[in-house]
């Protein structure tokens, strides 16, 4: 009976394995084919767009059109792409809009063409997913099923984007929940993401690599040193999480048609331009590299960016989060290799890193990936920095939609199961008799003998 049992058991789990990699390598392949055609159609759009001088000038027609097709043909392409899918697969079992894939495509193309400050991770994991959806409603897949195509379109997505697969595939399992994987999709989001990679590598997307080769050597001091750095890229991530959360809630607050509100603000865009420089603009790929390259850095191009892409994302752009952050984490780090006396493309490639795994939750795949970006050398170093930068971000995400599955901290209470956008409601409180709950009795005893002591 026992071995009737086990070779049963055995012959599921086989079955299981050839199906998911059967459907797994179908989505990788339907999305690495679907992300390159996107991104050399939005390669040549800002080619062709970049040869004038101004082009940035056209911003508010560029986020008025965007306006205008979001919310007359797919209002569920609104925002960073990455966003949505989260919420369609908590809230409806991962159901989307068809018209998801062409609307977010032209969406992007045309804001990021124009000047807006996005990214292109977003789109390519929302058009991954749409098309995920599209594959498995054509086969009447149950919602168990579609829900995992629908994880595995992101980790394609995802990967097929940076030339990260293995980082792209944990992507998608781990942003869905903070602190939790989800660890029955690992298998089919690893297929995916390396099939998409390959795919879309072999249509002839480039991607962007660069060794780190100069990494000190270990010392306590240089450690310390890391962690301080890794504490300011939270703080960063905190700051561009509230400034995205700000221009939402100040677009909410104007009335008026949701086009119109792409005028405002692309106006306030191409004025910003003219008044700053035109490096915060678009994807920042250039600042990227450069950065990465030990190039100069300004100490607010950080904060100016988290400016414009703020705007953008508010006012009727469309586009992903990830390059934007990525541009916040080397120009952050930058200066504080520059800071504490290192080389500041070392700083700059921990800081790309750390802001991806504080600002989405991810600090898993943002380890991974300093791996495949840029060495082995740098991983030790890269992977605290990143999971100090998560804990130092809080109960916060730029996808308001994720889930609560633990808290960052045991001293601090919080219900499982809310979602992120809900914690602004939340009033928090140390877990009793916890260290922090001690500390916290002790400051509010000593303010009561100081009132005491005053009124007499």
């Amino acid at each position: 009976m026992k071995k009737r049992q086990l070779l049963l058991e055995q012959s599921v789990l086989f079955i299981s394995v050839v199906k998911w990699f059967f459907l797994a390598t179908c989505t990788g392949v339907i999305v690495g084919v679907s992300t390159a055609f996107f991104i050399k159609t939005l390669n040549y759009a800002t080619s062709f767009a970049s040869q004038y001088k101004y082009y940035f000038l056209i911003l508010p027609f560029a986020l008025f059109l965007s306006g205008l097709l979001i919310k007359y043909l797919c209002p569920e392409a609104k925002g960073h792409g990455t966003e949505k899918v989260i919420d369609a697969i908590h809230r409806y079992s991962g159901k989307m809009n068809p018209l998801t894939v062409p609307v977010k495509l032209i969406a992007t193309v045309i804001t990021i063409a124009a000047g807006g400050s996005a990214g292109k991770e977003g789109p390519a994991a929302q058009i991954g997913a749409g098309l995920s959806y599209i594959f498995a409603s054509i086969f009447r897949f149950n919602k168990k099923d579609r829900r995992k195509l629908i994880i595995c379109g992101i980790s394609a997505g995802f990967a097929s984007v940076f030339g990260t697969p293995i980082a792209g595939a944990i992507f998608g399992v781990e942003v869905l929940s903070v602190g939790s994987i989800f660890y029955d999709v690992i298998f089919p989001s690893f297929v995916a993401g390396i099939m998409s990679h390959q795919v879309s590598s072999a249509l002839g997307v480039e991607y962007f690599y660069h060794t780190i080769d100069f990494v000190p050597q270990f010392s306590e001091f240089f450690f310390i040193k890391v962690l301080g750095g890794a504490v300011f890229f939270g703080l960063c991530s905190l700051l561009l999480i509230e400034a995205l959360k700000i221009s939402e809630s100040l677009s909410r607050k104007i009335h008026i048609w949701e086009p119109f509100k792409g005028l405002i603000g692309g106006s306030v865009l191409v004025a910003l331009a003219l008044l700053t420089s035109t490096r915060y603009l678009g994807l920042g790929l250039e600042t990227i590299e450069s950065a990465l390259q030990g190039g100069r850095i300004l100490p607010f191009d950080f904060a100016m960016k988290i400016l414009f892409t703020s705007v953008t994302l508010a006012f009727c752009g469309s586009g992903g989060m990830v390059t934007p952050i990525f541009f916040v984490g080397v120009t952050a780090g930058s200066v504080v290799g520059m800071f504490l006396g290192y080389d500041p493309s070392m700083f700059a490639a921990i800081g790309m890193v750390s802001l991806l795994a504080g600002a989405a939750n991810t600090p898993i795949s943002a380890s991974i990936m300093a791996i495949e970006f840029f060495g082995p050398e740098l991983a030790p170093y890269a992977a605290v920095s990143c999971i100090v930068s998560y804990v130092m971000t809080g109960h916060r995400s730029v996808y308001p939609s994720q889930v609560l599955a633990t808290t960052k901290s045991p001293s601090i209470f919080i219900e499982k199961g809310l979602v992120m956008e809900d914690m602004s409601s939340i009033k928090f409180r140390p877990r009793p008799h916890s260290i922090t709950d001690v500390l916290f009795r002790a400051v509010r005893r000593l303010k009561e003998i100081k009132k005491a002591f005053l009124d007499k």
